[in-house]
């Protein structure tokens, strides 16, 4: 089981905030290819990747990350400070 989080529109588009999901995804690219083949609205969310950022157990990663031994995934859009 892994917990996924959502975050800002990522989380509009998809409606939760967050799931516990049972995957057998090896990487992050393939953990979004099966929350794409459930519904349209994580084709939506996920549609473009490059206005995306993930991290993994609360730290930043990559989409071809390898997805074992983590606990939590989490989308988010690029943040911006000032």
């Amino acid at each position: 089981m892994i917990d996924v989080l959502y975050f800002a529109w990522v989380r509009e588009r998809i409606g939760l905030p967050k799931e516990r999901i049972e995957t057998s995804a090896t990487t992050v690219a393939d953990l979004v290819a099966e929350l794409c083949e459930r519904e349209e609205r994580y084709e939506a969310a996920f549609a473009d990747l490059s206005a995306l950022r993930v991290a993994l157990d609360q730290e930043l990663s990559d989409f071809d990350a390898p997805l074992a031994g983590v606990r939590e995934v989490a989308f988010f859009p690029p943040m911006t400070g000032g």
